[in-house]
Order: C-alpha cells, then sequence, then structure tokens
C-alpha cells in the first residue's frame, strides 16, 4: 500500500463521513491528504496530521475527528492498525501483505513508475543555460543544464507539457567584442581591452579564415560582419555539441535578433501601452514597473529611438505567451538576483501573475576543488573551468549528479577527488551501485533458475523489518517526484535515492536473496527477487531523472 492509496483512502472516509452527517465540512472533502512516513519508528508504518487539518474547520475537537477517521479507516483492506497520537496525529500500520504488494505494482508500472498527474495540463516554457556564445561554456551555466534539464524530466514524469529553451544572444555589445576578438586574433593583433582571450578566440578566428578565405581582404565593418556571422555561429555550435554529450538538448534555439526583426518589441510595447502601463517622459518612453513592485521604474524605448535592453525581454516573454505557455521558467546565475523584481513587474505589467505564469530560479556559485585547492582555469578558455573540463575530469554522470544533488540556492564546493572514487564516500558511486548490484541479483538468479515472484505472488512473505523499510521507501517515489517538481528541486531525487540506497544495504545484508549452495529455492528467495526487481526498478527511473545511467556493472 503506497501514500497515495492511503490518501485516497482517507479521503473516501472523509467522504462517508461528511454525507452520512457525521462531520460537517464547510470547504468540501479535500481532493487529496498528506501522508507521510513517520520520522520516530513505533509510530506506525505512515502518518496523517488530517485531523489536525479539517478538527477545528468542522467544529470538532481534532482528536475526536481523529477517532471517526480512524474507525473507517480500520475498515480499509490493507490497514492493520491505526493510532491516534498526541492532539490528533493519525499513525497508521499497514499489513504485511498490503505493503509487500509495493514491489509488484512498481514492477507491473516500469519506466511509469513515479509518475503523476500533479501538473497534468501545465504548458511548460523551461529556460536554462542560455549563455552568451562568446565562450565556452562555464562551470556556472554547466550546473543549470544539469538542473533545468533534470527538472524538465520531473515536470514530465508529473504530466506537464515541457519545451526546453535556450535563448540565444546574438544581439548586442557583448557580441560585437567576441567578433572584434575575432577579428584582431586574425590580424595576428592582441584583444581589444574589452574583448575575449584564451585560446579558443584564436582556434575560432583560424576556423572563420578557413572557411571565408577572404574575410580579411574585405572592408574594415565587411570583415567584421564575416567574423561576427561565422564565428558566432561556430562557437554556438560548439557549446550545442558539449551539451548534447553531456545529455542535455533542446527543443527551441531562440533568436534574440529575431525579436528585433520581427517587429516582436513594438508589438509588446503596443500591448502594454493599451494596458495603461507605459508613459512618456524625457523624450523616451518608460514602462510603469514601480507600482508593480520594483524599486523604479524602467525606460523601454531610449530617446534616440533605440530599444533599452529590458525591450527585449518584454517581447520575449509576451512571445512566449502568446506561443500557449501557461508557466514560463527563466533559470538564472546569482549575479542576476537584482534582475528579478524588475521582470516579476513586467510580468504583472501584462495582466499575468508573477511568480505562477513567471517563475525566475536563481542558481548560485560552484567552485571545483582538486585536492583541496581550486581548481585552475581552463588553457583553452583562459578566464574559467568550463563543461568540458568538468566532464574530463570526473565524467558526464558524476557531473550529472552532482551539480543536480544540491538545492540551487545553496553555493557548492566540488571535491573531483571525492567524485572519481570508487567507494561508498563517493554519492554517485553509492547509489549506482544499488543498480550494479540489483541487476546482478536478478542475472545471478536467472543463472540458478530463480526468477522473480509473479502473479502468484504472496506479498505477506515479505514481513521482515528491512523489507518493510525498503518497501516504504519504494512506496514513496511517487510523492518524492511529485514534491521536487511542486518545489522546483531536482536534488530532492537524489537525496531519495541515496536514503533508498541505505535502505537495500541494509535489506541485502538481513534477508539472503538467493539460495546459498545445495539450499532449494524457496517462494521466499522469488518474493524478496520481486522486492530487487522493484528496487532496479526505483533507480532506473530515479536516476533517468537525473540524466545519469543505471548501470549493469561497475
Amino acid at each position: 500500500m503506497t501514500p497515495e492509496q492511503l490518501s485516497t483512502a482517507i479521503v473516501d472516509v472523509l467522504t462517508t463521513l461528511s454525507t452520512t452527517g457525521e462531520v460537517a465540512l464547510p470547504d468540501g472533502v479535500p481532493t487529496a491528504v498528506t501522508v507521510e512516513r513517520p520520522r520516530q519508528k513505533g509510530h506506525g508504518d505512515y502518518a496523517t496530521n488530517v485531523a489536525l487539518q479539517l478538527g477545528k474547520k468542522a467544529g470538532m475537537n481534532p482528536r475526536a475527528f481523529a477517532e471517526l477517521v480512524k474507525a473507517g479507516l480500520e475498515a480499509v483492506d490493507g490497514v492493520a492498525e491505526v493510532e491516534v497520537a498526541g492532539p490528533g496525529f493519525l499513525n497508521i500500520t499497514v499489513a504485511a501483505g498490503a505493503q509487500g504488494l509495493v514491489a509488484q505494482q512498481v514492477v507491473a508500472a516500469g519506466s511509469s513508475y513515479g509518475a503523476t498527474e500533479a501538473f497534468a495540463g501545465e504548458k511548460i516554457n523551461l529556460e536554462f543555460v542560455s549563455a552568451n556564445p562568446t565562450g565556452p561554456l562555464h562551470i556556472g551555466g554547466v550546473r543549470w543544464a544539469a538542473v533545468g534539464d533534470a527538472l524538465g524530466r520531473i515536470f514530465t514524469m508529473t504530466g506537464a507539457e515541457v519545451t526546453r529553451e535556450y535563448y540565444f544572444n546574438d544581439h548586442g555589445a557583448q557580441i560585437d567584442r567576441f567578433s572584434r576578438s575575432l577579428l584582431a586574433s586574425a590580424k595576428g593583433e592582441p584583444a581589444p581591452e574589452d574583448g575575449y582571450g584564451g585560446q579558443y578566440i584564436h582556434d575560432i578566428a583560424r576556423a572563420v579564415l578557413e572557411k571565408r578565405p577572404d574575410a580579411l581582404d574585405q572592408s574594415a565593418e565587411d570583415s567584421l560582419e564575416a567574423f561576427r556571422e561565422v564565428g558566432v555561429d561556430m562557437m554556438f555550435a560548439e557549446i550545442k555539441q558539449s551539451l548534447h554529450d553531456f545529455g542535455v538538448d533542446f527543443d527551441v534555439y531562440f533568436h534574440e535578433d529575431e525579436l528585433h526583426r520581427s517587429g516582436a518589441v513594438a508589438r509588446a510595447v503596443e500591448r502594454l501601452t493599451a494596458l495603461g502601463s507605459t508613459y512618456e517622459k524625457d523624450g523616451a518612453l518608460w514602462l510603469a514597473t514601480e507600482k508593480y513592485g520594483d524599486d523604479k521604474d524602467r525606460v523601454i524605448i531610449k530617446s534616440d529611438g533605440e530599444g533599452a535592453y529590458l525591450s527585449g525581454d518584454l517581447a520575449y516573454y509576451l512571445d512566449k505567451r502568446e506561443r500557449g505557455f501557461d508557466r514560463c521558467f527563466i533559470m538564472l546565475g546569482a549575479d542576476h538576483h537584482g534582475y528579478v523584481s524588475r521582470m516579476m513587474a513586467m510580468c504583472a505589467a501584462f495582466g499575468d501573475k508573477p511568480h505562477e505564469n513567471l517563475e525566475i530560479l536563481i542558481g548560485q556559485m560552484v567552485n571545483l576543488l582538486k585536492d583541496g585547492e581550486p581548481m585552475r582555469m581552463s588553457k583553452r578558455a583562459g578566464t574559467v573551468v568550463t563543461i568540458d573540463d568538468l566532464v574530463d575530469a570526473i565524467g558526464v554522470d558524476a557531473a550529472r549528479y552532482a551539480l543536480a544533488r544540491y538545492s540551487s540556492d545553496s553555493n557548492i564546493d566540488l571535491d573531483l577527488g571525492l567524485w572519481t572514487k570508487a567507494a561508498g564516500e563517493n554519492p554517485v558511486f553509492y547509489v549506482q551501485y544499488v543498480a550494479a548490484r540489483t541487476w546482478r541479483l536478478l542475472h545471478n538468479g536467472a543463472d540458478l533458475g530463480v526468477l522473480p515472484a509473479s502473479d502468484d505472488f504472496d506479498p505477506s512473505l515479505l514481513s521482515h523489518e528491512k523489507e518493510g523499510d525498503l518497501l516504504r521507501a519504494l512506496a514513496d517515489f511517487p510523492r518524492v517526484v511529485t514534491a521536487a517538481a511542486e518545489l522546483r528541486e531536482p536534488h530532492r531525487v537524489a537525496r531519495y535515492l541515496e536514503d533508498t540506497a541505505g535502505s537495500f544495504h541494509r535489506f541485502y545484508d538481513s534477508c539472503p536473496v538467493l539460495p546459498k549452495g545445495d539450499e532449494e529455492p524457496t517462494e521466499l528467495h522469488r518474493a524478496r527477487l520481486l522486492l530487487v526487481q522493484a528496487t532496479r526498478t526505483v533507480f532506473e527511473n530515479g536516476l533517468a531523472l537525473l540524466g545519469v545511467t543505471a548501470p549493469e556493472r561497475m
């Protein structure tokens, strides 16, 4: 019996109590209630505070309310015992047979186990990485590649329609500096004072000349345009390839330049003006963002008629909404923290709901350590540690797991020595080892002619304490996935896998899975193999949400 099934059972009990008039719920019966694993042993398999939440609303003492729910729950198949504790908590013990059924349910669901309908019907635009194509992808962008892709997978698992989008900044001063840096390198001149350095600039400059041998034989303006056009395309192609090799691909690559060429900026300004959110002052057009929570109003069209920086954001947001997205997520680095209030004010100015139609997630810094010291900068990039440096150091699986394992709003110090160790102290090794061990047990069982139990499975055989702990952990997976989506926290999946890995190892140490020596296989062996297969399924699904492989061997 899973927490979701218990939640449904409690809702059914509440519906009956409401229908018979034993309780009066002014807000109606909830569609779901929270059921969690208690922190302390001896408090049952699951607990709920539903009586505390609804008792006073029903005009009843919460304990008296809990007693009514208890009576109804005790009649539910699979519920062995219900205890009212403290001010009205309900501690629920599940019968061994009902708990053991979880293994069968997990295996039957296969790759869909963990899927929920929490975000069904939601159309989500998830914009992340979006690094300027002026150099190799640095470690800050790599964090969002891992977290953003994992969040997209989690949203999909919870029923949303997700579009991953990369905002290609090919319009503005940074592209100008990049182009001038390439041109200077091709001429054998030092980089401009405000330009970009690093070996990659020389590599791309040479590649541009190979593709356009006449690039230096044109006017200064045409030469610069050649290096802009070809160089930016080459740099962006390299970024896309690095991300692909990292397991991250996007559905849409949106070019900023298109906003300015297509008239999208003008349309956005017209929309805001029609809504009464703009005004003219000092020859410029302003957006009245202060009344929506920003620290001041913002210029959107400068006095010379050119669009200010914010104008592109207005057009891009409106474009996303016109494409039908209910929720637009933007993932930004820590240096963009001050950007949030103006974007939320912009959202409100369009008549939308800040933090609902538009959400901005801020990621903190990542520091790489090697032998306890900060990792040296990339020889190729010159100024930063890049995605390729990280992957070369610890591999894709470890890099993705390490970056997704921590809350995005916390700084990370990644010790490269730790993440390459083939030992339990390395979190990704600890988790992947469960995937490999479960595969090996299933393979060895097949060699012995012992297969996991199937339709004739007796779930009550899985009555050992450590089996119960593992079954409850596996049953918790859908709730963890939903929480990770609702809180925008993929790291919850990683931490869940680590906790469940501990439950599996304790089960394995206490409960022999395969017969030894001349021992005859029993139904208990087959039942435990089914539990092993269920564990393998959960680890495959959980690791897949993080973009990490579930190996068969290590």
